[in-house]
C-alpha cells in the first residue's frame, strides 16, 4: 500500500472501494468498520476520531492481506479470528457458524426473564461457537450450563471461548438423533439456535455464507425443515423441569408452524418474537406440568 493512502481516512476510503464490486451495502460499511477496530485497536465510534492519524507500514501491509480475502469472500470474522458478541470476544474460524446479531436479541431475552432463578440449570442445544452459553454464563447467577454439539470442531472453539471469557461450561459431543438418553425433569432453560435454513434458500445467500460456514449447522431439508424443532421438543419434554422455558431461533417464515408445535406438545405461555428488522425470529414456550 502506498503513502498515499496512510491515513486512515483515505485507507477507509479505498478499502470500500476495493471491496464494492463483491459486498452491497450496508455491509460492506460495516465489514470495513471491522478491519479498522482490529488495525486501530479501538471502537467503531473512535475509528472517526482517528481519520486523520496515520497507518503504520505493518498495518498498511495488514489492511492490504485483508483486502485480498475480502476479495475471495473470505467472512471477515474467520479472516480476524474473532468476533464480538453480547459485549463478549469469541474465537471464530473455518468450520464453526459466525454469530449473529439476531442471536443476540435472543440471548437477551432469555437473560432478562431468567435473572430472578437462582442457580438456573440451562441446556444449549447445538452450541456452536459457545456464545449462547457463555453470553448466559456471564450474565446470570451462577448458572450451571450444559452445552451440547455434534461437531468435534465446533467444541474445539467452544471450549476455548468458554476459557477466554473466564466461564465454567460443560460441554459434551452428542448427536440428538441418536438413541443415547437425557437425564429427566433436570434444566429450567433450554435454548438452540438450530439448523433452520431450508437447502432451497441456498441459491439467495451470500457467497461468503455457501462457500466458507459449516452447511451442518445452516441447512435443513425442504421436506423436513422443521425437524430440529420437532426433536428438541421431544428432548424438552423429558429433561424440564414443570414450568421450564424453551427457547429458539427460528426462520422467519415459519413463525406460525412453530407455535403450532408448541401447541400440539402442550406448551403454554407461548411466544414468537421479531427481530430489530421485524421478521419472526425468536420463539419461546413454557413446559406444562408433568402428570
Amino acid at each position: 500500500m502506498d503513502d498515499s493512502v496512510s491515513k486512515v481516512r483515505f485507507a477507509f476510503k479505498i478499502t470500500l472501494e476495493k471491496i464494492s464490486p463483491f459486498y452491497p451495502e450496508p455491509e460492506r460499511t460495516a465489514i470495513v468498520e471491522l478491519v479498522f477496530q482490529n488495525l486501530l485497536k479501538c471502537s467503531r465510534f473512535e475509528i472517526y476520531q482517528r481519520f486523520d492519524t496515520n497507518l503504520s507500514n505493518s498495518q498498511q501491509i495488514r489492511l492490504g492481506e485483508i483486502g485480498n480475502e475480502l476479495e475471495k469472500y473470505t467472512p471477515i470474522q474467520y479472516i480476524l479470528g474473532e468476533t464480538e458478541f453480547y459485549g463478549l470476544t469469541f474465537k471464530v474460524g473455518p468450520g464453526i457458524l459466525i454469530p449473529r446479531p439476531e442471536t443476540e436479541e435472543l440471548v437477551d431475552w432469555i437473560v432478562n426473564e431468567s435473572q430472578k432463578i437462582a442457580s438456573p440449570k440451562v441446556l444449549d442445544i447445538g452450541t456452536g461457537s459457545g456464545c449462547m452459553a457463555v453470553a448466559l454464563a456471564k450474565n446470570l447467577s451462577a448458572p450451571l450450563i450444559e452445552a451440547i454439539d455434534i461437531s468435534k470442531e465446533a467444541l474445539k472453539y467452544a471450549r476455548y471461548n468458554a476459557n477466554l471469557n473466564n466461564c465454567k461450561i460443560t460441554f459434551l459431543q452428542r448427536d440428538i438423533f441418536s438413541s443415547e438418553k437425557f437425564a429427566p425433569d433436570t434444566f429450567d432453560i433450554i435454548m438452540s439456535n438450530p439448523p433452520y435454513v431450508p437447502d432451497s434458500d441456498k441459491h439467495v445467500m451470500h457467497t461468503n455464507i455457501i462457500e466458507y460456514e459449516p452447511q451442518i449447522a445452516l441447512f435443513v431439508p425442504d421436506s423436513d425443515p422443521l425437524r430440529f424443532y420437532k426433536r428438541i421438543l421431544d428432548i424438552a419434554l423429558i429433561t424440564g423441569k414443570d414450568g421450564s422455558k424453551i427457547y429458539f431461533e427460528i426462520h422467519e417464515r415459519y413463525g406460525k408452524e412453530i407455535q403450532q408445535l408448541f401447541e400440539m406438545n402442550g406448551f403454554e405461555d407461548i411466544s414468537i418474537r421479531k427481530d430489530i428488522h421485524g421478521k419472526d425470529r425468536m420463539a419461546a414456550g413454557k413446559l406444562p406440568k408433568k402428570t
